[in-house]
Parts: structure tokens; sequence; C-alpha cells
């Protein structure tokens, strides 16, 4: 079966060890966590763990499964990259120097969109949002022309394409079940 790269959205509380949970999920399919980020949801007292990982459709189906079944998780989904909308951000630290005696520095920033988050008399902090082609593409061209203090790159982040997040559909079914139980326990 072909591997390619999916992105699993899981929603739950925010409970301790529940990301040592999901990472063991991981482990015993032999999957590795390309990237993780997690974060509060637009719903409140819900949190939304980002996980890419490269497997086939018939593995990824069977983890989302898996995750499903844990107490702590409301749901989960998996999705490929048409399906979604995703950024991750990256940060470089450069020796100010450098950047300066750089004749292309405009064209850098110009080509890679870059913005320059701090600038002192050592080093310059520059961000790039975008996709890993074009962070990594920036960390590059960095490296070619000069030494790469420090770097680092976030995990993915992501929101579906549908109009609304699949969760609240799920909630709502919920809500309206409780209603149902308790309307007709009285």
């Amino acid at each position: 079966m072909e591997k390619k790269l999916y992105t699993i959205i899981i929603f739950s509380e925010n409970h301790v060890g529940l990301l040592n949970q999901i990472s063991i999920i991981f482990t015993r399919r032999g999957l590795n966590i390309e990237t993780l980020s997690v974060s509060p949801s637009a719903l409140e007292g819900i949190h939304k763990f980002t996980i890419t990982t490269y497997t086939d459709e018939n593995t990824i189906e069977k983890v989302v499964k898996q995750i499903d079944k844990r107490v702590d998780i409301i749901k989960s989904f998996y999705n490929t990259d048409e399906e979604l909308v995703y950024q991750e951000i990256a940060l470089y630290k450069i020796s100010t120097d450098d950047f300066i005696a750089l004749e292309s520095s405009e064209e850098l920033i110009r080509k890679y969109n870059i913005r320059i988050l701090e600038m002192t008399k050592n080093c310059v902090v520059l961000e790039k949002t975008g996709h890993y082609n074009e962070t990594q593409g920036l960390f590059d061209e960095l490296s070619q022309k000069m030494k790469v203090l420090q770097f680092i790159r976030s995990g993915r982040i992501a929101i579906t394409k549908s109009k609304i997040e699949r969760l609240s559909d799920i909630l709502e079914k919920y809500e309206e079940r409780w209603k149902k139980t308790v309307n007709h326990g009285e």
C-alpha cells in the first residue's frame, strides 16, 4: 500500500497523560509522528491535537479507531492535505553582519514573504509562515549564503475546508440525545 502524509485531528478535554496514551498507539503501529501541535479549539474546554504521520489509508483508519476508544477522547478524524488548509511557522536567527552584507536581502524578503521579528547589533530573527517546502526552502537558501545560528519550525496547524468544525455536529447530536434522555426520565 502507498504511504502518504495524513493529518489526524483529535478533540479532547485537556487531561494529564493523554498525549502519552496517544503516542503509544503510534508506537505500537510503528508510526513516526512527524509533527504535533496542541491548542485550545474554537469550542470552550475542548483541546485540539494536530498530528501528522506517513502511512497507508488502512493503517490510519485503524489508528483513528484506536484513538477514539480512549475514554478522554471526544472524537478524532484523519485528513489528506487536499481536505485541509494548513500552515507552519519557522524562525531563523542569523548574524546581523551576515544579513546586512547579503546583497540580495530585499529580494530574499520579497521572494519568501519574510517578516523581520527582531534586529539587534548581533542577530536578526526572521519569520516565515507557509508549507514545509517553503520554510525548508528558505532554510536551505540561507544556509547556502550564510551560517544559520538557530532554526525552529512549528508543527502543522490545520483546519478543515468544511464550513464548521466537524466536532460541532457531533456535540449537537450528543446534546440532543442527552435532552431526550433527560426528558424521558421525568
